[in-house]
Parts: structure tokens; C-alpha cells; sequence
């Protein structure tokens, strides 16, 4: 199986982006979900990834975090993303 990038439904981080969560999960039932991987220890990088995290609790979305050390393979992210890709909860990886 190859895996493949998924790009999930368009919530902008705005002023408006609570209420479109809200009625996303109203009227579609649906919890937004975000995976963010973060591979290494760049501070920039990490700081980029805690940004989206905290507005993606802070909009009620599910999320979850995956923290990868600096030396893993190029396939063990293949393998992450093929992962998220098949679950439901997930709509963005980023």
C-alpha cells in the first residue's frame, strides 16, 4: 500500500472559526480531526506544530500529536501516514 498526503476539509483559523466547527458538528455530526508529526528537533518546527495543536484544542477539533526522533527512516512516517489515512477521525495531517 502506498500511502498518500490527505487533505482535509478547509477551517480556516479566524475569527469566524468556532462557529464553523460548531455547526460542522452540528449539522454533519462531524469532529474535525488533526494529525500533526513532528520529526526532529528543530525549535522552529516544534513551535509551528504547538501553534496548530493548541488552536485545534482551543476549536474543538481531535487531535493528536506525533513526536518522531531526528534519525527514524523515511518509512516510518510513510507508515504514519498510511495509518491516519484509514482513520476516520482524522480529516488534516499536517
Amino acid at each position: 500500500m502506498t500511502a498518500k498526503l490527505r487533505c482535509g476539509w478547509p477551517v480556516p483559523f479566524g475569527r469566524n472559526s468556532k462557529l464553523q466547527v460548531c455547526e460542522l458538528k452540528q449539522r454533519r455530526g462531524v469532529v474535525p480531526g488533526l494529525v500533526t508529526t513532528f520529526v526532529g528537533n528543530n525549535a522552529d518546527s516544534e513551535s509551528c506544530v504547538r501553534a496548530k495543536q493548541k488552536a485545534a484544542h482551543e476549536l474543538g477539533f481531535f487531535s493528536i500529536q506525533e513526536n518522531q526522533r531526528a534519525e527514524i527512516s523515511e518509512r516510518e512516517p510513510l507508515g504514519l501516514f498510511a495509518q491516519y489515512n484509514i482513520d476516520c477521525r482524522i480529516h488534516v495531517h499536517f
